[in-house]
């Protein structure tokens, strides 16, 4: 279902992005996406086959004027729904915003620290980050006391781990190799 999801995210992407509202349409869906996941009702509702289209289209309509949708939303949300994907809208609204994020040339990092970070320590470590990707990076701290000193980035596939529970066992793999 992967590519199907990158599909969309696809297509919705070039919409979006030809129109110059990739950043405000990629904040409705992603709004759209909190009402779904918060009501199993409309959720229900949505991906009923004994529902009509024309149905899901007049509920699709009113929340969409209500929250002051956007017709390029209102347009991907109808073919969703007339592909009965409805069931897949939660992976295709974060494809759609991982997709969006790459073609404006950023990525996301997810920084764990035994420590709490200092704002000067993230803004340090977002422009370390940025300086090795040549993008623009928007990193997601956490915390993991069980690191014991240092931090573990993971930039999408990469993970650049220098944490002092790594270090020491790599001397403990070294000392008993030895």
């Amino acid at each position: 279902m992967k590519s199907v999801t990158r599909q969309y995210a696809t297509a919705f992407a070039d919409v979006a992005v030809a129109q110059g509202a990739a950043d405000a349409v990629a904040q409705e869906l992603d709004g759209f996406g909190a009402l779904y996941a918060e009501s199993a009702e409309l959720r229900n509702f949505l991906s009923s086959p004994a529902v009509t289209r024309e149905a899901k289209h007049r509920v699709i309509e009113k929340l969409l004027a209500r929250v002051g949708g956007s017709k390029i939303v209102r347009n991907f949300l109808l073919v969703v729904v007339d592909h009965q994907r409805t069931h897949l809208l939660p992976e295709i609204i974060a494809a759609v915003q991982e997709e969006i994020k790459r073609r404006e040339g950023i990525t996301e990092a997810q920084v764990s620290s035994a420590v709490e970070l200092s704002k000067a320590q993230k803004a340090e470590m977002e422009f370390t980050l940025e300086r090795m990707t040549g993008k623009r990076v928007e990193a997601k701290f956490s915390l993991e006391p069980e690191l014991l000193g240092g931090a573990v980035v993971r930039l999408g596939d990469t993970v650049y781990d220098g944490s002092l529970r790594s270090r020491l066992n790599n001397l403990r793999a070294r000392l008993a190799s030895e």
